[in-house]
């Protein structure tokens, strides 16, 4: 973590990968980790609503809400959002979010997912409530190293007491890539969110293949955990 402590990304940066179409972070396939352990974050649930922090256009929100559950994102990118609609074949109507200045959301017709174009720590429970569940892919491994408590505050400001949240991190050698994605050790997760959250390590992958080795690394390992908030 040390070596990447200072590094820091604008947010015009995330906007140029969008509009560059530099978008290997996308997976076009629903993640297999969130497939596997779904049942962990639904415990039998029925119309879970979910939050996607830094959803860009994951195939997983309408993975979830053919399930019936409701999906919830922020994005900053625009383009990502509409692409998410256009390449789902949703329709969608866009609004102003009267609580953010400037910030818009896009509904999809049938209201099962709504994502807000805004900074995501612009966002709060005040703005769309708290929720059930939360899947959190390329979000925490995202986000500059200095934000990590800034946003494990937001996020879990977010949960409802039953809220289950799913957290995919990446493990490496951080001194062979500066990142993003960022290295998230389970030490930092439990000081990030050990406080207030029950943390349970459900799984761990190798998740090393030619992308990483492209950048110079020698070993990846995704992992994912359960939070729960701790009983109060």
């Amino acid at each position: 973590m040390s070596v990447q402590a200072n590094r820091v990304m604008a947010l015009s940066e995330w906007e140029n990968k969008w509009q560059e179409g530099r978008i290997g972070f996308h997976n076009p396939e629903v993640h297999n980790l969130l497939e596997k352990n779904l049942n962990k974050a639904i415990c039998g649930r029925k119309e879970v609503r979910f939050f996607f922090p830094l959803c860009g256009k994951a195939v997983d929100m309408k993975w979830l809400a053919d399930m019936g559950h409701t999906v919830v994102g922020v994005e900053l990118s625009e383009k990502g959002i509409k692409q998410f609609f256009e390449e789902q074949n949703l329709a969608f109507i866009e609004e102003p979010v009267p609580a953010i200045p400037g910030a818009k959301v896009f509904k999809s017709a049938d209201g099962k997912i709504s994502i807000y174009q805004c900074d995501l720590y612009k966002f709060s429970s005040a703005v769309a409530g708290k929720f059930g569940g939360i899947w959190d892919r390329g979000a925490l491994v995202a986000i500059n190293p200095c934000d990590r408590q800034k946003y494990s505050t937001l996020l879990t400001s977010l949960m409802n007491n039953d809220c289950r949240y799913l957290l995919d991190t990446l493990e490496y050698n951080p001194e062979l890539y500066k990142g993003p994605p960022f290295f998230v050790s389970g030490e930092d997760v439990k000081n990030l969110f050990g406080s207030g959250c029950d943390i349970e390590l459900l799984e761990s992958v190798d998740a090393f293949d030619e992308k990483f080795k492209s950048w110079g690394l020698d070993s990846m390992t995704e992992k994912v955990y359960l939070l729960t908030l701790k009983a109060q």
